[in-house]
């Protein structure tokens, strides 16, 4: 994949792509339960997602998915749903499905004292905490979590560290981060993102563009 112009955005320079796909659905998903940092598995639909998305993706990027393959350019968070949807996603590309990288700095956001709680659950035990969060979304963090924000920091120090394009698989707020970072989106509008499972996004040259 070729380098567009560098990118500078909260002290961030990049001048590469990076290929990103959210995980599939985990049961937690399904139950609109708030996940964060907790390990939890594909369910049978995540596992269909992902290998639907590497099918995809091996038809759209076609000869760069050889190109990334050779230059190691695979990581995910080591979360074991992220890990799961990578291996479908290379299977589905033809690829060895264990050749990649894995990265705590593409953890998904901790929602402290709110993992494992539906919203409904969190609205009837912390009302004053939802309130708070809708009137800032971006830097509202739970009582022993991460804002946005705060995970934004945690995601530009990982692009400071990346020297080529990249294939990411991780989670929805770290795509809002990249978002923010590589193509201008403004953190409010981030925020409110809707970051689909199962799913591709493309960073490059400034711009995000769903492409699977």
């Amino acid at each position: 994949m070729g380098r567009g112009p560098s990118v500078r955005s909260l002290g961030v320079s990049f001048t590469h792509r990076i290929v990103f796909v959210r995980h599939g659905e985990t049961a937690y998903n399904a139950e609109n339960r708030l996940q964060g940092q907790r390990d939890v598995p594909l369910n049978g639909r995540g596992h269909e997602q992902a290998r639907a998305v590497g099918r995809l993706l091996r038809v759209h990027l076609g000869d760069t998915v050889d190109t990334l393959e050779r230059a190691d350019a695979f990581v995910a968070s080591p979360l074991e749903r992220t890990r799961e949807t990578m291996i479908e996603v290379r299977e589905a590309m033809g690829l060895a499905p264990y050749r990649f990288r894995v990265d705590p700095a593409l953890l998904e956001l901790t929602f402290g004292a709110w993992e494992g709680l539906t919203w409904a659950e969190v609205h009837a035990r912390d009302p004053k905490g939802i309130k708070a969060r809708r009137e800032d979304k971006w830097n509202f963090a739970p009582p022993g979590g991460e804002s946005y924000a705060t995970l934004t920091e945690r995601v530009s120090a990982w692009l400071a560290r990346q020297s080529a394009d990249r294939f990411v698989v991780s989670h929805g707020g770290v795509a809002r981060a990249l978002m923010v970072l590589l193509a201008g989106i403004p953190p409010t509008a981030a925020a409110e993102a809707p970051i689909i499972q199962g799913r591709a996004i493309l960073f490059e040259n400034g711009r995000s563009e769903w492409i699977a």
